[in-house]
C-alpha cells in the first residue's frame, strides 16, 4: 500500500484556512461601518457615533406655503366649538411650547386631564400624547378638536366655518388641489407643528465637536447622566419621546402619591393590556427647563425635584442634592433655539 505524506496534507489544510482568514478579514474591514446607520432619519447628522444623543437639524425642508397655512390654523379659535380655544391656548410657543398649567382649560371653562405635553420637536417623537394612541401628527390633531374637554368641535363643523371664510377658502384653493377637507387641514397644522423644531442648543453644539459649548459642572452632569441609567429611557435625537416606559419601576409612585386616576393608567387605556398600566410614552427632554410642571399629573414644577423624584421611583438611587444640581445643570443645556413667534390671531 503506498504511503501518506498526512503532513502535508495538515501544510495544506492549515495555508488554505489561514487565506479564508486572511481575504475574511480583508472583506469585512473594507464592507462595514463604524458608524450605526438610522434609518428614520432623513438628513445627515455630524456626531460622534458611540453617543447615544443626535443633535436637532439646523433646518428642516418644509413647504413654506403650507407651514404658513397651518401655522394660521393653529393660532385660529375658529377650529373649536365656541371659537374660543386654538392650538395654542394649550401650546403656547412663547411658552414652551405648552401653557404653564397642570392641565389645560378647554371650551367653557373645562379642565382636562393631563399635563400638556410640549409641541416643540413632537414630530420627532415616535408616538403622540402620553399614552400613545397616536401614531404620528396628522393622527394626533382628531383628539383635542373633538374632545368635548378641549376644542369641543366635530370635522364638519370645522370644515364648513372654513369654507364661509374667504381667506381660507383662497389658500386651501392655492395648496390643495381639492380645497378645504379633514385630511388637508391635517396635512397642514401638522406641517406647520414639523416646523417647530429648536435646534443649536448648547449640547448639541458639544455633540458637534465644541468642547467649550457646555461647562464642566454641565458635563459631570451628563457624566452622571449616564451612569446611572437616564440615558436609558432619554436617548436619541429628542432625548425622549422613543419608547414607553413604566412610571415607577424600583418603587410604587402611584400608591405612594395616592388618588389614582384613569389618566394615570397611561397605555393600559389604549391596549387594555396590565402589563401597560402606568405605562407612558417617555417625554423629551429638550427645551425641558421651559416647560414646568413635570409628569402626565404636574406633579412637580422645578426640575431640582423631577431629577429627585426619577432617581427614586425609576432607578432606586437617593440622589444628592450636589448630583441634582449637575444633573439639572446638564438638562439646562438642552434648550434650544426657536424663532420669538407671537400669536398672529392676537397680533
Amino acid at each position: 500500500m503506498p504511503k501518506h505524506n498526512y503532513s502535508v496534507y495538515i501544510t495544506i489544510a492549515l495555508t488554505a484556512l489561514f487565506i479564508i482568514v486572511l481575504f475574511g478579514s480583508f472583506y469585512l474591514a473594507f464592507n462595514t461601518t463604524s458608524e450605526p446607520i438610522d434609518t428614520t432619519l432623513a438628513f445627515p447628522v455630524e456626531t460622534d457615533s458611540r453617543e447615544p444623543i443626535l443633535p436637532i437639524p439646523l433646518t428642516v425642508n418644509l413647504d413654506e406655503r403650507k407651514v404658513d397655512l397651518g401655522r394660521q390654523l393653529f393660532s385660529d379659535p375658529i377650529l373649536s366649538g365656541d371659537g374660543t380655544v386654538s392650538c395654542w391656548t394649550c401650546h403656547n410657543l412663547s411658552l414652551g411650547g405648552t401653557d404653564s398649567l397642570d392641565v389645560s382649560i378647554g371650551i367653557n371653562g373645562r379642565q382636562g386631564e393631563i399635563n400638556a405635553p410640549t409641541v416643540f420637536n413632537a414630530g420627532y417623537n415616535f408616538r403622540q400624547f402620553w399614552d400613545g394612541r397616536a401614531i404620528d401628527l396628522e393622527d394626533q390633531i382628531d383628539g383635542p378638536l373633538t374632545s368635548d374637554f378641549e376644542m369641543g368641535s366635530s370635522w364638519d363643523d370645522v370644515v364648513s366655518r372654513l369654507e364661509d371664510d374667504e381667506t381660507y377658502s383662497q389658500l386651501f384653493s392655492i395648496e390643495y388641489p381639492d380645497g378645504i377637507s379633514p385630511n388637508n387641514i391635517r396635512h397642514a397644522l401638522a406641517t406647520f407643528q414639523e416646523s417647530l423644531i429648536t435646534p443649536n442648543a448648547r449640547f448639541d453644539q458639544y455633540l458637534r465637536g465644541d468642547e467649550n459649548a457646555i461647562t464642566d459642572e454641565e458635563k459631570r452632569g451628563y457624566q452622571l447622566f449616564q451612569s446611572y441609567g437616564c440615558i436609558s429611557c432619554h436617548q436619541g435625537i429628542n432625548i425622549g419621546g422613543n419608547l414607553f416606559q413604566r412610571f415607577g419601576i424600583m418603587a410604587d409612585y402611584f400608591a405612594d402619591r395616592g388618588n389614582i386616576t384613569e389618566a394615570d393608567y397611561g397605555r393600559f387605556n389604549v391596549t387594555g393590556f396590565e402589563e401597560d398600566r402606568y405605562v407612558f410614552k417617555v417625554p423629551s427632554l429638550r427645551n425641558v427647563e421651559l416647560t414646568s410642571p413635570y409628569f402626565h399629573d404636574a406633579s412637580v414644577s422645578t426640575l431640582e425635584d423631577a431629577v429627585l423624584t426619577m432617581g427614586y421611583y425609576q432607578l432606586g438611587l437617593n440622589l444628592t442634592d450636589d448630583e441634582i444640581g449637575s444633573i439639572v445643570a446638564f438638562l439646562k443645556t438642552l434648550t434650544g433655539e426657536h424663532p420669538e413667534m407671537n400669536n398672529p390671531a392676537e397680533s
